[in-house]
């Protein structure tokens, strides 16, 4: 591996510290409770072809960069979707199944989410309509009509695809399977972060008695990291650091925290993390980052096909590992904190931290894969 301890080209853009901490598991049980968290895992763990994603030690990265451990949740070996999002739309759309029956889903995506609602529809033999932007590959839509959805595309931004999917909807009575909650649509957003949470319960059993220092979240709209917040709070007696990352295009979650309120953002250019590229962070997940996180750190897209370069041939672990260009923030993101001295030390990011990465997805989009990974 070439150098990266001390190479100032691994940036990040913003930073801040919550001035509002204040990590309360009884309130965010009062948010996703226990029940609803364990009552997940019960499902999806019996369902066909299930099994525990890989947590690796990427021990070369570690060293170089004068950390104890690094771990690195595997998501592009979930069931064949190569996604974390596999775990929640799908989860969604049995839990209302089993309480409707005869239904028709429906979601708005930018692929990850859809996928998962598509392949939970199918599994059921159910009906699924997805409202995707023009901004969506044409191989993610493509992935979606493989597992029998009808796709319809949308002109504009993601925010366009919802409204066309709830309009559509509303007029067709079909239920909606959204990762995104607004006023009087709390369930199902609900469902699809206890889904998550299943990997935080995974990785409670695969770190043993090792101690996790810091957690890297990601954060579109906020349902992963809120996910796996409430995750650390049900399976971890050690709460670690968490810090959120965010686009530096798309960071709504920043200036949510930063604010102490949500704000919505006017998004001026898109970033290359697609799935992250959200204005406005989702009212259930904020009722759980608000208070429950210690740091916001947001990134360019500038390191994003070196890292997946990196994950690739070997550099950072002893595996090959696929990583998709929204598996790379955590990465970049710890990479920059510790190659700038003010930084690692506010982070207390050191020679016993044992650091949590979310490689959130593989290869999803195939074609953009290839493009990154041969810049």
């Amino acid at each position: 591996m070439s150098l990266i301890s001390n190479d100032k080209s691994w940036k990040y853009s913003n930073f801040i510290e919550n001035k509002y901490f204040n990590f309360d598991r009884d309130q965010i049980f009062s948010i996703l409770s226990k029940n609803e968290i364990d009552s997940a895992y019960k499902v999806i763990s019996n369902w066909e072809n299930y099994s525990s994603t890989p947590l690796e030690n990427l021990y070369k990265l570690s060293s170089e960069l004068g950390l104890k451990k690094i771990f690195y949740k595997d998501e592009s070996k979930r069931f064949n979707l190569k996604s974390f999002k596999a775990l929640g739309g799908a989860y969604a759309v049995e839990k209302i199944y089993q309480s409707k029956k005869n239904i028709t889903v429906s979601t708005a995506t930018a692929g990850n989410h859809g996928r998962s609602v598509a392949w939970g529809a199918k599994r059921l033999g159910l009906n699924c309509k997805i409202f995707i932007s023009e901004f969506v590959s044409e191989s993610r839509a493509e992935a979606m009509r493989g597992f029998g959805a009808e796709v319809f595309r949308v002109k504009g931004n993601y925010d366009n695809s919802l409204k066309e999917c709830i309009k559509q909807s509303k007029k067709n009575r079909w239920e909606i399977i959204q990762d995104v909650a607004w006023e009087k649509y709390e369930l199902v957003p609900k469902l699809t972060m206890a889904g998550y949470a299943v990997m935080m319960k995974e990785i409670s059993d695969q770190i043993n008695k090792n101690k996790i220092s810091h957690i890297f979240l990601q954060a579109g709209v906020g349902g992963m990291a809120a996910a796996m917040i409430a995750g650390c709070a049900r399976y971890l007696e050690h709460i670690p650091k968490i810090i959120i990352v965010e686009p530096e295009s798309a960071d709504c979650v920043l200036k949510a925290v930063e604010k102490n309120k949500i704000v919505t953002l006017d998004i001026k250019k898109e970033s290359l993390m697609g799935g992250m590229s959200c204005g406005e962070v989702s009212t259930i997940p904020w009722k759980i980052i608000n208070n429950s996180c210690n740091f916001c750190i947001s990134i360019p897209d500038d390191k994003i096909s070196d890292t997946i370069k990196l994950l690739a041939t070997s550099s950072f672990s002893e595996k090959k590992i696929i990583g998709g260009e929204c598996a790379t923030p955590g990465i970049i993101s710890l990479i920059a904190s510790c190659n700038n001295n003010k930084l690692k030390g506010k982070l207390n990011l050191d020679k016993n931290s044992q650091v949590l990465l979310l490689g959130c997805e593989g290869d999803v989009d195939e074609e953009l894969y290839q493009i990154l990974l041969n810049k």
